[in-house]
């Protein structure tokens, strides 16, 4: 039993529904008893709990700040409610939490595409724990204006306590970078905005083409070598790969799915998807429907992003032309 932590409030009520309550739904009876338990221990109230298979008939049971899902496998029913939930959580405002494999990505990627869920891919006890710290302390827009300012406190704070489980649970020593907020990573300056005035067009017209696909993925094969001579964990930051490995696509007009880029990325999963969503949101990348197949989505460039590494590619070569 993993030790307890000194709380700085007495846990809420089981069945409480409020700014600091999560419910649970997992088909897996042992995932839902840890989350309650740790949930629980944090001061977090349980608003609802349940099968997931229970969802594809009535989703009433869907309360409280954050809804946590665990979907390991998939069946016709099950996508389906996925879908309802997507749109039901979406229209509440509530933070969605879904935590499944990597042989179901794709569909369950495809079929949340309003709520913006925080994606787990085979996630650890602690590694649960952390997306619901982040969620609570990044409630949506919706729901924060129901919150009083008291509310909002104590959901901060709540947020702090799961944090604090959560690396106890994972055995870690520093901050779960699970919970860390990432800056963009690229800065686009007003050339890369769109404008309405002719300046900007003209701008944009003169701006260099993307680079030749096999320069970059000349340029990934090199970074993937690295790992060869020295530990993974110096090269841990997969922005780059990402965004690298996108640009090449763009310029071979291929499309990427969610799972390749996981794999692209060279980082775990989950740590693949928390990147990918911290980027989408940032601009950088973009969410793009199959207009075919519903049950698959793709991941992209965003038009700004292509043009800034467009720009980059060809100061670099530049450089690289004038110092030979």
């Amino acid at each position: 039993m993993m030790e307890r932590l000194t709380l700085e409030y007495a846990p809420t009520a089981r069945a409480a529904v409020g700014p600091a309550s999560v419910s649970i739904f997992a088909d897996r009876a042992h995932v839902r008893a840890e989350l309650v338990e740790d949930l629980l221990a944090v001061g977090c109230g349980i608003a609802g709990e349940g099968a997931l298979r229970d969802l594809a008939t009535d989703l009433g049971p869907l309360q409280g700040a954050v809804v946590v899902l665990d979907c390991p496998a998939l069946d016709a029913a099950r996508l389906a409610a996925l879908s309802r939930i997507d749109d039901a959580v979406f229209q509440a405002g509530i933070a969605l939490v879904v935590s499944t494999s990597i042989g179901t990505l794709e569909e369950v990627f495809a079929c949340l595409d309003r709520s913006e869920p925080i994606l787990l891919v085979e996630p650890s006890r602690g590694e649960r724990l952390a997306a619901i710290g982040r969620a609570l302390a990044r409630p949506s827009s919706a729901r924060v204006r129901d919150f009083s300012h008291e509310d909002r406190i104590a959901m901060l704070r709540l947020a702090e306590q799961v944090e604090r489980l959560a690396q106890q649970t994972s055995g870690e020593s520093g901050g779960l970078d699970t919970l860390m907020v990432r800056s963009p990573a690229i800065s686009f300056d007003a050339e890369s905005e769109a404008g309405n005035n002719e300046c900007d067009r003209l701008i944009r017209r003169t701006r260099p083409s993307l680079p030749d696909p096999r320069l970059v993925r000349r340029i990934i094969r090199q970074r993937q070598a690295r790992g060869r001579f020295f530990d993974g964990a110096l090269f841990a930051d997969p922005a780059w790969d990402i965004l690298l490995d996108l640009t090449a696509a763009r310029a071979e007009y291929k499309r990427v799915s969610v799972t390749s880029l996981c794999i692209a990325s060279g980082v775990p999963p989950t740590t693949a998807l928390r990147w990918i969503g911290q980027m989408t949101e940032d601009g950088l990348l973009q969410r793009v429907a199959d207009t075919i197949d519903r049950r698959r989505a793709y991941i992209a460039l965003s038009d700004g992003a292509a043009d800034a590494m467009a720009r980059y590619f060809a100061e670099v070569v530049e450089v690289a032309g004038s110092s030979s």
